[in-house]
């Protein structure tokens, strides 16, 4: 078999959502002088997002740096909500007009009372979080993504979002784009929908991430080979849970300087950085040069970028590098940050890292569910 390129797939079964890159959480955070007080209430955790505590929990890991956000439509007539596409979770959910909570009173509601095709249901969905919960009720109704109309989708109605950490979120609620086996509640979800209901004319969806402010996108049911350059790299998944794949070592200056004997890597779109255990983290940050600052980032100097090497990450024998103008982020200030951020997690099959959208931005990725595989192949 082979993938069929966009320019020969019509407009009805292969579509794409612009995603708007906005201002990140942590820079209107550091505007209104709230990021310190924020990061002492509410510390990061990536690792909660995959280690949950309960089968109903979805953690959010470090969602300070995101920034890709796509709108989605429920209901008839429509409303419309942003939405983050997370690869590392599996739910769709909205707030509710039935929320008072300060997190919904900031973002769009979804009113079932305004829709004929809303259909109600007495289930609970609850998914907690490393820095606050979502508890509300499960529904159907008709959900809109770009010109995709998915019939009877189930997605959870926040009741109540207690804390402030949703508050400050640069989006409405989550469309997650991994397997059905970590749903929360078991609710099935919107591609594996798209998928049975014959929408899409291959079972899988790709994710462009521009580095500017326009340009990025998902698309649903096919690959736009316009984006990347060479030919896409398939990778076999080592779990049908996240999109999760054996990386074979990390390297720099020619030797490993992280996952020496393997590890597991998950491709997630919802993260931004690049995380990995505190041993490997702690000698790349430290071959960067790397100093913490107060609020938790490390700095980089700026004028030692040109002098540093890729990071290559090997996966199924294939060497991906990352030169370090995508690992290390100028932010807007002239100060230079670096893109990873340690946290612990070993599982049976290895330690963990996210490869969050640090990794992302370089590589055009495909999330192919006919073959259970992720395509990589350098962004344009």
């Amino acid at each position: 078999w082979r993938h069929v390129s966009t320019l020969s797939l019509t407009a009805a079964f292969c579509l794409r959502v612009k995603l708007k890159k906005t201002k990140s959480m942590r820079e209107a955070l550091s505007e209104r002088g709230l990021l310190q007080d924020f990061l002492t209430k509410h510390p990061p955790s990536p690792a909660a997002k995959y280690f949950p505590t309960a089968a109903a929990s979805e953690p959010l890991a470090n969602y300070l740096d995101l920034e890709y956000v796509g709108t989605v439509a429920i209901g008839t007539p429509a409303q419309e909500f942003a939405v983050l596409f997370d690869t590392g979770s599996s739910n769709l959910w909205v707030p509710s007009i039935h929320c008072s909570s300060e997190a919904c009173a900031d973002h769009r509601r979804y009113n079932p009372a305004l829709s004929s095709t809303y259909r109600g249901t007495t289930d609970s969905i609850s998914i907690w979080y490393g820095t606050g919960s979502m508890v509300g009720y499960l529904a159907y109704d008709t959900v809109r993504v770009a010109d995709i109309q998915v019939s009877n989708q189930i997605f959870g109605l926040s009741v109540v979002e207690p804390g402030s950490f949703l508050y400050y979120m640069p989006f409405d609620g989550f469309l997650g784009l991994a397997f059905p086996s970590i749903s929360s509640s078991n609710a099935t979800p919107v591609f594996d929908n798209m998928m049975s209901q014959g929408l899409v004319s291959q079972n899988l969806f790709s994710i462009y991430l521009s580095p500017n402010e326009n340009g990025s996108f998902v698309m649903f049911g096919g690959i736009d080979d316009a984006y990347f350059s060479g030919n896409l790299s398939w990778i076999p998944l080592s779990s049908e849970t996240y999109w999760q794949v054996k990386v074979d070592s990390i390297t720099m200056y020619g030797r490993p300087i992280a996952c020496p004997y393997g590890c597991q890597g998950i491709v997630d779109s919802g993260t931004s950085l690049l995380a990995g255990p505190p041993a490997g983290i702690g000698n790349i940050q430290y071959e960067l040069g790397a100093a913490q600052a107060k609020n938790g980032s490390y700095m980089v100097n700026c004028g030692f970028i040109s002098r540093l090497p890729d990071i290559i990450f090997i996966i199924n024998g294939i060497p991906f590098p990352l030169p370090p103008q995508a690992y290390i982020r100028q932010l807007k200030d002239g100060s230079c940050t670096s893109g990873f951020e340690a946290f612990s997690l070993h599982t049976a099959a290895g330690d963990l890292w996210i490869l969050g959208d640090v990794f992302l931005r370089h590589y055009y990725s495909v999330f192919d569910r006919a073959n259970n595989m992720v395509g990589l192949a350098p962004a344009l």
